[in-house]
């Protein structure tokens, strides 16, 4: 089962401060050339995937970010990782900023980041053996270790993840989706890191392997105390995994706080519409329908991101973006209703 708040260290491990990410995906000088009111005039054509998020991961603790495909959750692991280069903010790894480091600094926080990717066919290659994809970590950083001492590393890290290392041997087409997703989760182990991003790590799965998947994750954090940011779009999961949730809309964060008492005390309108679509035995289905469709990130709306859909929308919302702001002690919430009390 998933470790309690109150037993969870108060070590913040990873904060995510104002971040921001943005792609231009104008394309070329002459792809940006429109012709408008008689005059000829280049316009920049701007993906406005995450706008100004943050908080705080513990050590120890999982948490989980969920919303709507597209929404900017793989965007925001991205860039947590350094994958992708912010355009502003700043994030934090142990109190050291690691936004602004060169490849040569980001070296050493690559052995204590990790991340499992949603398709484990596409992201383990094809043309290596399991033993080669598991290995070749080991030999870039840590080109000192002997064979031996790889050759056991390898053979350890299969077997918590529950993989035969006689199979190392094997390409990944030999084997199910499942069993892949092992390799990727061992291969983020071979580096014993501290912090683990797992963008949607069972999306991919039959129903039948979730679960067993979801429970390896669990056991392996209690085992080698890890601390996980968890993607994911299935809310049940989330509830099942996570100790706090942050929920996304259009690039925006709409709420953070406990699992436990977001799910059963949601604040924030658009979290209200995600958690009544979850259907519950002995209750009549009840799911709050949203008005229109998501709007474009390339034009964001001005005000709350969310007022265009929103059903108890007012003026402020229309030209004011909402803070994030403490409600209760256990989530915070980014609504000008819940911030002046007429949305209850």
């Amino acid at each position: 089962m998933k470790k309690g708040i109150e037993s969870m260290k108060t070590d913040v491990l990873v904060s995510i401060r104002n971040l921001v990410k943005y792609f231009d995906i104008s394309g070329g000088w002459l792809e940006q050339l429109r012709f408008t009111g008689g005059r000829i005039s280049r316009q920049e054509v701007i993906v406005k995937a995450v706008n100004d998020i943050s908080f705080d991961i513990l050590k120890g603790e999982t948490v989980a970010v969920v919303g709507e495909s597209g929404c900017g959750k793989s965007t925001l692991a991205r860039t947590v990782m350094s994958l992708y280069p912010p355009n502003s903010g700043e994030i934090y790894y142990q109190d050291k900023r690691i936004d602004q480091l060169s490849e040569k600094q980001l070296k050493y926080y690559r052995t204590r980041m990790q991340m499992i990717f949603q398709d484990p066919y596409a992201s383990l290659n094809p043309r290596m053996t399991v033993e080669d994809i598991l290995s070749e970590p080991i030999h870039f950083h840590h080109p000192s270790m002997t064979r031996e001492q790889v050759k056991e590393k390898i053979i350890k890290v299969m077997k918590q993840v529950g993989i035969d290392p006689d199979w190392q041997d094997r390409f990944p087409h030999e084997f199910s989706g499942g069993q892949r997703q092992r390799i990727s989760i061992a291969r983020a182990l071979t580096l014993d890191p501290d912090f683990i991003v797992a963008d949607e790590p069972i999306a991919a799965l039959d129903v039948s392997i979730q679960a067993q998947i979801l429970n390896l994750l669990m056991d392996l954090q209690q085992e080698n105390d890890l601390t996980y940011l968890f993607i994911s779009h299935d809310l049940s999961v989330v509830e099942h995994i996570s100790n706090k949730v942050a929920v996304m809309y259009l690039g925006s964060l709409c709420e953070f706080g406990e699992t436990e008492h977001l799910f059963s005390n949601p604040n924030h309108p658009y979290t209200q519409a995600l958690l009544s679509a979850i259907p519950k035995l002995g209750q009549r289905f009840s799911h709050t329908r949203l008005p229109g469709d998501v709007p474009t990130p390339i034009n964001l709306p001005p005000g709350c991101v969310f007022h265009t859909r929103c059903p108890y929308a007012r003026e402020i919302c229309f030209r004011q973006v909402p803070q994030l702001i403490k409600e209760d002690g256990k989530t915070a919430v980014a609504c000008h209703g819940a911030a002046e009390g007429w949305l209850k």
